[in-house]
């Protein structure tokens, strides 16, 4: 069924991932991307896809309450999905306050307007067939011991300003459903990884660190575990979610590859040893790790029970991680503009204060 859709933060990696993948396999959707471009949005993401007639670009805030009143009232929009969020969990710790602005106010900006536009008597449409997708993360239920799962029914216990900021966001929009009516879906995933996403994240900040001979920091013992999750599994997922997913629900989205922290750094640099070779020095870039002191309130585990999505609506990771991180590797030896832009622009600067010391 045709939809228009209103993705948010579609200029960043999960985002413009998502709408490529729309443009390719949905394409009687209208997509308006409303992203406000911040150091983490990127119109290079998208390029090519802008040239589809059923895409939209818009500039913007979804802290702007008029402004997304206009958008739902001029494109008649009848699905969001949510994905813009301040997502850096370092950042998040340094700086709380954008945090709680984008991804609790924004949210609720959003949930708001779409209320008001959806139960409004001059609705064109049926708000039975409207959706609200909520993207959101496994970082708000916490940290696991060596053994156990997330699932949908696991008790909420951020521990970072990001997380509680995120956890936040869930709770407003399942309140929504609960206390209006409004017809809400919410998604909770893994650690994704893929193309286009922004360096300062752990697997392009140690591709890019081991190609330029610089340090590769790693918090701890490295022994903190991650379920890695390729970022267009991911976005099938978000499809089969809209099309299929029971209005109210929330939906885990996990990739069945847990993997060390310390053993995806080290298979990074052997891929890139392998592949472009040694360094001038010829030291193998394992040799370039450096532990660092570990992250506050750093989360030992996170590890998703996918069962739910499996059971329910059929979708279930086709990427391994072996078959995923060449393909990344790929990507990024293959778009070494489109990182160098990033890493010598506006973003230099704080690179070089938390990443940039060469061996």
């Amino acid at each position: 069924m045709s939809k228009t859709v209103l993705v948010t933060g579609g200029c960043g990696f999960i985002g413009a991932n998502f709408i490529r993948l729309v443009s390719r396999i949905r394409k009687d959707w209208r997509i308006i991307n409303l992203d406000k471009l911040t150091y983490a949005g990127n119109l290079e993401n998208l390029k090519g896809v802008d040239e589809n007639q059923n895409y939209h670009f818009v500039r913007g805030d979804i802290c702007d309450y008029q402004l997304l009143e206009r958008l739902f009232q001029e494109h008649s929009i009848d699905t969001v999905v949510h994905f813009a969020a301040e997502s850096h969990v370092d950042r998040s710790i340094t700086g709380p306050d954008e945090f709680i602005r984008t991804n609790v106010f924004g949210t609720f900006s959003l949930i708001n307007v779409a209320r008001q536009k959806w139960f409004a008597p001059d609705f064109t449409g049926s708000v039975n067939d409207c959706r609200f997708l909520h993207v959101s993360t496994d970082e708000v239920y916490g940290s696991l011991g060596e053994s156990g799962y997330f699932t949908e029914a696991t008790c909420y216990d951020p521990r970072s300003p990001y997380s509680a900021s995120k956890a936040s966001s869930d709770h407003l929009v399942r309140a929504y459903y609960h206390t209006y009516g409004l017809p809400i879906l919410i998604t909770n995933c893994s650690n994704n990884y893929g193309p286009y996403q922004f360096p300062e994240k752990l697997i392009p900040l140690v591709i890019n660190n081991a190609l330029e001979g610089r340090e590769l920091p790693v918090y701890g013992d490295g022994g903190n575990v991650r379920d890695w999750l390729y970022v267009e599994d991911h976005c099938e997922a978000i499809i089969r979610v809209l099309e299929k997913g029971r209005v109210g629900e929330s939906y885990n989205i996990g990739g069945h590859n847990e993997k060390k922290n310390l053993e995806v750094v080290e298979l990074l640099c052997d891929i890139l040893d392998r592949k472009v070779g040694l360094l001038p020095s010829e030291q193998p870039r394992r040799s370039f790790i450096t532990f660092v002191t570990d992250r506050l309130g750093h989360d030992r585990r996170y590890a998703i029970d996918a069962a739910k999505i499996d059971g329910e609506l059929g979708w279930h990771p086709r990427m391994t991680f072996e078959a995923g991180i060449e393909k990344t590797v790929d990507w990024y030896l293959g778009n070494r503009e489109w990182m160098d832009s990033i890493i010598n622009g506006s973003y230099r600067e704080y690179y070089d204060t938390m990443y940039g010391n060469r061996k």
